[in-house]
């Protein structure tokens, strides 16, 4: 059977496969998306309905070792790994670390277990770099060694981290500025500003308006400090709380999660000192919540 294709024309992932691999059982297929066993372009793909273009290559591996280590990830993407560090993208709805009512299902946990299953001999492990929400999606950065962790968070102030947020209501159109004020996080539940006193931390967002909906705004926002909910705190002060955030005062849900996305990383290598650079697209649930023209005013916007 072979385990690799290049795509020849536009297709959905799992109607090629039916059509490519036609000595499979269409049970067989489906598990092999279920567990990561399907890659295109080299990067594992679970969703059936992942649109190819002419020129991909789409590659299944049915090796039980390499498959269990998939299992292991979950919905967790490996974006980059080597000997110091892991690059990840999160889904929305998946903790990074344990919290006192949940230990199990975090992306720590996951990666811990897949480095097992590549070696269960070997004492790989890794250590916690920064957080993201739980109903945040998008990009985190892991270490693998003691080293590389203590590299990356004495400089991690100076690595840039962008976010793309589509909130409620209409923003002006190419508006570009930062969010500034200081945050109480004495409540574990929620943030809120106040002014300065031995209970708050200084904040500033960056921020810049990319597209413009009915009802709804893209906005990318760069951290300048990285304090707890500040994104999501900055916007609902603004009077345009991430859609799905209820706790900040969002009126709508209708992706049925936090409409908040790590789209950039960017940090130099903890060892080496060379420049990594990763990039992650918003999540097509949260682009359908602006409409078919969205990309068309994005680009006017980035122009």
């Amino acid at each position: 059977m072979p385990k690799s294709r290049t795509v020849e024309a536009p297709s959905e992932l799992l109607a090629y496969l039916f059509e490519s691999w036609p000595d499979a059982k269409k049970k067989q297929i489906r598990t092999w998306l279920k567990v990561g066993a399907v890659s295109v372009n080299r990067r594992p793909v679970t969703q059936f309905d992942h649109r190819l273009r002419r020129g991909d290559v789409v590659s299944v591996n049915t090796d039980r070792a390499s498959v269990e280590q998939q299992a292991a990830l979950g919905e967790l993407e490996i974006r980059f790994e080597d000997d110091d560090l892991l690059v990840v993208e999160k889904p929305s709805g998946l903790l990074s670390v344990a919290t006192e009512t949940e230990r199990e299902t975090t992306a720590y946990r996951q990666l811990t277990e897949y480095l097992k299953q590549r070696n269960p001999r070997s004492r790989e492990r890794v250590w916690i770099v920064h957080r993201l929400d739980r109903e945040t999606s998008g990009l985190m950065v892991f270490a693998k060694t003691a080293e590389a962790k203590r590299a990356l968070q004495s400089n991690w102030e100076a690595a840039v981290k962008r976010y793309l947020a589509v909130v409620e209501g209409r923003m002006p159109a190419a508006a570009l500025g930062a969010f500034e004020c200081d945050l109480n996080e004495s409540n574990p539940h929620k943030v809120f500003s106040a002014r300065p006193s031995e209970l708050t931390r200084h904040a500033v967002t960056h921020y810049e308006v990319m597209a413009i909906a009915a009802e709804r705004t893209l906005v990318e926002l760069t951290l300048e400090t990285g304090r707890r909910h500040q994104i999501r705190v900055h916007l609902a002060d603004a009077g345009h709380p991430v859609v799905g955030d209820e706790r900040y005062g969002a009126a709508t849900d209708p992706a049925k999660r936090l409409a908040l996305h790590a789209t950039g990383l960017s940090f130099p290598h903890p060892r080496t000192g060379a420049p990594l650079a990763f990039d992650s697209p918003l999540p097509k649930e949260l682009a359908r919540l602006l409409g078919p023209r969205t990309s068309l005013v994005w680009s006017r916007a980035r122009s």
